[in-house]
């Protein structure tokens, strides 16, 4: 059994019947209802694929790769415990089976164990119960660790997990430990009825685990009546009033108000004895107010990608849109383009009236040619543009192609033979050869230019943001570049590296190496989406 003490109350959420509950919706709202009422709170996501982390992994398999400051590739979940509790979160905060595993091998190799034969029980469990310990440690003084557990009960993958939460919680005690049950409650339409079967089976499975949940959140299209919760809380042995509805709603910003409409946030800190004061949700009821209100109008932005057709793989600029929509006043509509079809730039003009084009972050060859008549249209047509990583660098190949006259320019990633490789592999990268783990990653400073737009949105010199990629702006093409009107808005004071780009003849084109998206929060909407997003406002206006 793990020895060393967390002083730290545990709340587990696990999630039945299907995937896709809101799992991490759920953490992430009582997360953020724990810390209004003034406590200190950490979320940690434990994931139980078998890759050391999503890094690697296709946005097809897993969404977006959510990069912390610390430079830790995690899973999206934390986007949420970030935007949430508007705070940051680190590599500690998220766990999978490929961590555990590899370091349980590790330490293997090295003789730690003294000669014991390494089991599931107890070394695997133990390396799961030691990251709760860690990020305990490196967070305490902590009150509450929410611990998201991925995948459905019943999945042979989250096995360990499970069987480490029952080990914490036979050491810990009822008083310091909490288990939080996510299920499906399906209204059949034919039958006019909720059904509560399914539910019944999936906390059935997680007690011949060994875990009784204290509480359950009810995912439902329909209001659930205090009926249907009776029978819920009787046959899942769980206290009537500790049955939690959490009906769909419009934004999921609305999930804190609408959990705690049960009361919720109060009966856990009951559970927990706890000390704390009341919930006031005002600032947050104002920003979902505003969420609401901005529906009334809207911006039309093209999203022009080569994973347009999974939304989460860009789940991050998406929930940027919306708070930088709802600052302005606005609805941004998302127009999503496979660039793949973008076979010339007049190609835009088929998805109607466009305000704003941005290009996401992405690798390899595929879709870079849509992508570079994307761009050509925003800068011909003076519409407003945001390029990410690498839409930044394919806005450079671009201006480089049609406007510098460097005909072929590239990017050794697309074609090592280009004759004007105006992006190039950083030199750090030119010896790697793994490929986890291993690109420039985390926050990095970047002194922005007085005269820019950047600089307009910060609205300070100095700014830091998060990075994810291998090659950079090439400084031998800066020169001409910059003489046919490329502008170097900023630039990272440690090693020179280009951080942004502007051009002089447009009213707002900016393309940035970092990921703006990964820092935006609805309390504190990021600058250059603020911005944009203004931007296109006031382009749509000028059209009228």
């Amino acid at each position: 059994m793990w020895s060393k003490k967390i002083n730290s109350k545990i709340i587990v959420v696990t999630g039945g019947v299907i995937s896709s509950l809101g799992k991490g919706i759920v953490a992430a709202s009582l997360g953020y209802l724990l810390k209004n009422r003034g406590l200190k709170v950490s979320i940690l996501k434990m994931d139980p694929y078998i890759n050391v982390d999503p890094g690697t992994m296709s946005p097809f398999q897993h969404g977006e790769v959510y990069v912390t400051d610390d430079g830790a590739e995690t899973d999206l979940d934390l986007g949420h415990y970030e935007r949430f509790l508007n705070q940051n979160m680190s590599k500690l905060n998220n766990v999978t089976t490929g961590q555990i595993y590899y370091n349980v091998i590790k330490k293997e190799r090295e003789g730690k164990y003294l000669g014991a034969t390494v089991q599931v029980v107890p070394h695997i469990i133990n390396e799961i119960i030691g990251s709760i310990y860690n990020l305990y440690k490196y967070e305490k003084p902590v009150d509450v660790i929410i611990i998201e557990i991925g995948g459905t009960i019943g999945d042979i993958e989250s096995l360990p997990f499970v069987e480490a939460m029952r080990q914490l919680r036979l050491q810990l005690g009822k008083k310091n430990f909490l288990s939080i049950h996510v299920s499906l409650v399906p209204y059949i339409k034919a039958a006019g009825e909720i059904k509560t079967k399914p539910t019944q089976h999936s906390v059935n499975k997680l007690r011949e685990i060994g875990i009784q949940p204290d509480f359950i959140i009810c995912r439902t299209e329909k209001k659930i009546s205090n009926s249907v919760k009776e029978k819920i809380g009787l046959f899942c042995n769980v206290n009537t009033s500790h049955v939690i509805e959490c009906k769909d709603v419009p934004s999921i910003y609305e999930v804190p108000i609408s959990i705690e409409k049960d009361h919720f946030s109060q009966k856990v800190v009951d559970a927990l004895e706890l000390k704390c004061k009341e919930t006031d949700l005002t600032e947050w009821i104002n920003i979902v107010q505003k969420i609401y209100n901005s529906k009334n109008d809207t911006v039309n932005i093209a999203l022009c990608g080569k994973y347009v057709h999974l939304v989460d793989a860009y789940k991050s600029i998406n929930e940027a849109f919306i708070h930088a929509g709802a600052v302005n006043n606005v609805k941004v509509n998302s127009i999503y383009i496979d660039s793949e079809k973008v076979t010339s730039p007049d190609d835009l003009k088929n998805f109607g009236e466009l305000h704003g084009i941005l290009i996401p972050g992405g690798f390899g060859e595929r879709g870079i040619e849509g992508k570079l008549n994307a761009i050509k249209f925003a800068r011909e047509n003076k519409i407003p543009f945001l390029g990410i990583c690498l839409g930044m660098q394919c806005a450079v190949i671009e201006f480089a192609r049609n406007v510098c006259n460097l005909q072929d320019a590239n990017s050794p990633e697309f074609n090592p033979n280009t004759p004007h490789p105006v992006i190039h592999l950083m030199e750090e990268q030119k010896e790697i050869k793994q490929l986890g783990g291993t690109m420039r990653l985390g926050k990095y400073d970047c002194i922005l230019q007085e005269d820019t737009n950047a600089f307009k949105a910060y609205k300070k010199t100095l700014i830091s943001e998060r990075h994810r990629h291998r090659f950079e702006f090439n400084p031998n093409y800066k020169t001409i570049l910059e003489k046919n009107g490329l502008k170097i808005a900023g630039i990272n004071p440690q090693k020179g590296l280009v951080e942004i780009i502007e051009l002089k003849n447009h009213p707002w084109f900016v393309g940035v190496q970092f990921h703006p998206e990964l820092k935006s929060r609805p309390l504190d909407p990021h600058p250059l989406f603020k911005d944009f997003i203004k931007a296109a406002k006031q382009y749509r206006n000028s059209k009228k």
